[in-house]
C-alpha cells in the first residue's frame, strides 16, 4: 500500500472551505487505497483529513510527538498511532513512511516541514512527488518568493522540477502519479 504523507494546519479556526478540502483530500486517499501518513492529530485539518480517510474505511498512520499525546491532542481513531520523543523524529518518521507528499494550507510548522522536504529534493537525498494544494491562491505569494530566490540565483533553476502545485483537490493524484524525478543542479557537491 502506497502512502501520501499531509502536512496541514492544527488550527480549529478556519474557514470551512479548508475544512471540506482536506476531508475530500482524505477521502481521495482511501478512494485509491493509499494510506495517510501525518502529524497524528485529531484537530483542523490534521483531524479533518485523518477523519476523511476513516470514513472511507482507509488507513490512517499517526505521528505524534508525546507532548501533544499528554495533552490530548491524537487521533486515537488512527490504525498506527505511534509516540515520538520530539518533532524531528516525527519529521523523519514521516518521510521514511511516505511515498509522496502533500502541503495543505498550513502555518509555520506547515511551512517548515514542507520547505525541508523540498530542501532533500534539492539536495537529491529524497526523490519522491512533493505537491502544495494551492487552494484559493493560498500559497500564492510563496510561489513568488520561490521565484524570486532563482531569479536572484538563491537556487538554480531546476528547483521548479522539485514540486508541483495543484489548485484543487482532484489536480493533486494526477500530479503525483504522474510525477518523475527531475536532477537538480549537484554541481555544487563536486570539488575540483
Amino acid at each position: 500500500m502506497k502512502s501520501l504523507c499531509v502536512y496541514c494546519s492544527s488550527s480549529d479556526r478556519l474557514d470551512a472551505k479548508y475544512f471540506a478540502a482536506a476531508t475530500a483530500v482524505g477521502r481521495e486517499i482511501a478512494h485509491r487505497h493509499w494510506a495517510l501518513v501525518y502529524g497524528g492529530g485529531k484537530t483542523g485539518l490534521m483531524g479533518a483529513v485523518a477523519r476523511g480517510v476513516k470514513a472511507q474505511g482507509g488507513h490512517v498512520v499517526g505521528i505524534i510527538p508525546e507532548f501533544m499525546k499528554a495533552k490530548e491532542l491524537e487521533f486515537t481513531e488512527a490504525d498506527e498511532l505511534i509516540s515520538v520523543l520530539t518533532m524531528r523524529e516525527r519529521k523523519m518518521l514521516m518521510e521514511t513512511r511516505a511515498d509522496a507528499f502533500l502541503a495543505l494550507p498550513g502555518g509555520w510548522g506547515t511551512l517548515e516541514e514542507v520547505l525541508e522536504i523540498l530542501t532533500l529534493a534539492h539536495l537529491e537525498v529524497l526523490h519522491k512527488p512533493v505537491v502544495l494544494l494551492n487552494q484559493d491562491g493560498y500559497y500564492d505569494d510563496l510561489l513568488r518568493l520561490f521565484e524570486r530566490i532563482v531569479a536572484e540565483k538563491f537556487m538554480h533553476a531546476t528547483i521548479r522540477g522539485k514540486f508541483a502545485v495543484a489548485r484543487t483537490v482532484e489536480e493533486v493524484f494526477p500530479l503525483i502519479q504522474g510525477w518523475q524525478h527531475q536532477p537538480g543542479d549537484a554541481k555544487w557537491f563536486q570539488t575540483k
